[in-house]
């Protein structure tokens, strides 16, 4: 979703909330109607399958934007293929506990969807089962084919309720939803959820045959199953990962190229301003000495060679304080301050936006200096393209032990926790850059109400970055040259959020 999107979030939230009331009431009213017909399939075991699912679901897989897969599929499987659909339903909506629950990340309400959605995909998947085979009864080529049909019956419920729910909630099309929350690809995919499906039909077999010691040895390959899930996960992350590195480490290289540019008009227009300014009168300078040379009139030109001499001397000066003013500061002779002030002056010009600056008079070091200035100039430009504001804050303060860059703005703001546009990687750049240089970069944001970038860098890192020979201030002085070794971050999901029965 683009971060300057202007879709509204309260016709978003009341869509969410009339989609989990949709899937909540009729899932209830459904189980309920089926226990009032039949009471008799409710039975004590079924508290003990009930607790030893509420355990397994407290190891959850985190998969995309706070979706979460859980390990007690298959025995929610189990539960299904063994019990009436009635009774499987109600122990699944009991037993599908979610530890965000115990925190409280959940809302009430929220927590109702996920167990009711978890719910609906059982009761369905068991009806499926018990019509077409018995456990106990039908042959095993049988309960396979059920236990398979099952499992796809499971998996398209589940899958299309998270679908539309994330869809909903992040503003994504539902296809591209769908290919963010499958692991690995569609045959694999599909392939692990049959797995999962028969292993389910086993567990069911052994317990129907054996009793309660056939759910120990279901634990231990499901943990050691999680491991191997979250090894395959952490991969396909950082291949991903990788690849936006790239694209960001060459916008980044791009737009180190343009800042090179810039920085050499900017010396360009000080010397053809101020320096060739007075080479110019020089100049001049010498002819009229010359003229009264020939003329024999040396009193005039004792008089215009002290000129010639005065001028020469402020040629020099001007040189010097060029000179110490680039040795000191990459940002020129105007300093941080200045440089930020000329910049939003020069932005801000005919935009209709106002620029509220506060940037304390800090000594700070020359690369530390021009990463936060390029920092700023970047979450400007992004919220002039993006954020549609008519105030933006910058402030540069020294707080307690740290330096902190905040810009804020009051746009149209976005959701954090959804994908940015593709192709558009200024924030990945700006947090890129705060890393080079030892920093963090916080985002704070929500649509309607305006973002918030704070940019922190420890005093004491930059009180090392002073030294040339250190590794933070060699990194700093790469990025002001150029080059950067640092990682683009990522934000933190929200924990309210829709989870996934399945795992891949």
């Amino acid at each position: 979703m683009n971060s300057g999107s202007s879709t509204s979030p309260k016709p978003r939230a009341r869509t969410l909330l009339a989609f989990e009331v949709v899937v909540i009431v009729p899932t209830l009213a459904a189980i309920g109607l089926l226990l009032a017909a039949d009471p008799s399939v409710l039975n004590v075991h079924l508290v003990l399958w009930a607790a030893l699912i509420a355990l397994v679901e407290l190891l959850p897989v985190p998969a995309w934007r706070g979706v979460h897969l859980s390990l007690g599929f298959p025995l929610l499987m189990s539960v299904g293929m063994l019990f009436a659909p009635s009774a499987a339903a109600v122990t699944a909506l009991v037993g599908s506990m979610d530890p965000r629950e115990l925190k409280r990340e959940v809302s009430f309400l929220r927590a109702l969807f996920n167990r009711c959605q978890v719910a609906l995909s059982v009761l369905i998947a068991s009806s499926v089962f018990h019509s077409v085979a018995e456990i106990g009864v039908s042959s095993w080529w049988r309960l396979i084919l059920a236990a398979m049909v099952a499992a796809i019956a499971d998996y398209l419920v589940n899958s299309s309720l998270v679908t539309i729910f994330t869809s909903i909630r992040v503003g994504l099309p539902p296809i591209q939803v769908m290919r963010e929350l499958r692991i690995g690809r569609l045959s694999e995919f599909l392939v692990s959820y049959l797995g999962l499906g028969v292993f389910g039909l086993t567990v069911a077999v052994l317990y129907d045959e054996v009793g309660f010691w056939t759910i120990p040895a279901f634990l231990a390959p499901s943990l050691f199953a999680r491991q191997v899930f979250f090894r395959s996960q952490a991969l396909e992350e950082a291949h991903k990962e990788l690849q936006e590195r790239e694209q960001v480490l060459r916008a980044l290289s791009n737009a180190m190229a343009e800042e090179r540019a810039d920085e050499r008009l900017q010396i360009a227009g000080y010397l053809h301003d101020d320096l060739a300014q007075v080479l110019f009168r020089l100049s001049i300078q010498v002819d009229v000495a010359r003229k009264l040379l020939e003329k024999g009139d040396i009193p005039e030109v004792r008089e215009q060679l002290e000129k010639i001499r005065e001028s020469k001397q402020e040629t020099s000066d001007r040189i010097r304080a060029l000179i110490r003013d680039l040795h000191r500061s990459p940002l020129g002779a105007r300093g941080l301050a200045e440089s930020l002030e000329s910049f939003t002056d020069e932005v801000g010009r005919n935009s209709g936006i106002a620029f509220h600056r506060d940037v304390q008079d800090i000594d700070l070091p020359a690369p530390i200096a021009l990463l936060i200035f390029h920092i700023a100039r970047e979450g400007v430009m992004n919220a002039l393209k993006h954020a549609q504001p008519t105030d933006v804050w910058i402030s540069v303060r020294e707080i307690e032990d740290h330096i902190e860059l905040e810009l804020a703005d009051n746009g149209v703001g976005f959701d954090t926790s959804a994908p940015g546009p593709e192709g558009h990687f200024g924030m990945a750049m700006m947090r890129e850059r705060a890393q080079v240089g030892g920093g963090s970069l916080d985002v704070e944001s929500q649509p309607g109400q305006g973002t918030t970038i704070t940019v922190r860098f420890p005093l004491a890192l930059l009180q090392q970055t002073g030294g040339t020979s250190t590794a933070t201030g060699g990194a700093a002085a790469a990025a002001a040259a150029g080059a950067s070794p640092g990682s683009p971050g990522t934000g933190e999901p929200s924990g309210d959020d829709s989870r996934q029965t399945v795992r891949a």
